[in-house]
């Protein structure tokens, strides 16, 4: 009598076993590097600038700061896509969960300062957040095009 194989062979579930645990890491990793990054990013902003921190405390930030805030929330979106779309090899489906990731955790603190900052600062900052997280791993994706080390997916 002939058997019939599984639709789902054993090295498939361990094979999409060992991938779903890739990109989880890759998230993970990446909303680490993003807040590793606004952490580094913010540090010379708080030395350097004189009344930086009190606004700070406060949330009363003066336009410029504004702008260095928002430059620095780019900055660890685009290196936060990058160690995503690295880890996993430059597929693009870590990166475009921890840019979803990154806005469910932001949503609720932007709810509850909405009244701190301009709708503007509140858009610019929400929104651009899955598309820099995705722009950071097609520049990991260029990069590995240039360098002529290309990994297929």
């Amino acid at each position: 009598m002939k058997t019939v194989s599984s639709v789902y062979p054993q090295s498939d579930r361990s094979s999409n076993a060992h991938s779903t645990f890739k990109t989880v890491g890759a998230v993970l990793a990446a909303l680490a590097t993003w807040i590793f990054v606004a952490t580094v990013l913010n540090l010379p902003l708080r030395a350097s600038w004189p009344h930086y921190h009190e606004a700070e405390t406060a949330f009363n930030f003066t336009f410029t700061m504004k702008l260095a805030r928002l430059a620095l929330g780019a900055v660890s979106s685009l290196a936060a896509g990058f160690v995503a779309a690295w880890i996993e090899k430059g597929r693009m489906r870590a990166a475009t969960l921890t840019g979803v990731v990154l806005l469910g955790l932001f949503i609720p603190n932007h709810y509850l300062l909405w009244s701190k900052f301009p709708v503007w600062y509140h858009l610019t900052f929400l929104v651009s957040l899955v598309p820099l997280t995705l722009l950071g791993a097609a520049l990991h994706h260029r990069s590995k095009t240039h360098d002529g080390n290309v990994t297929g997916d």
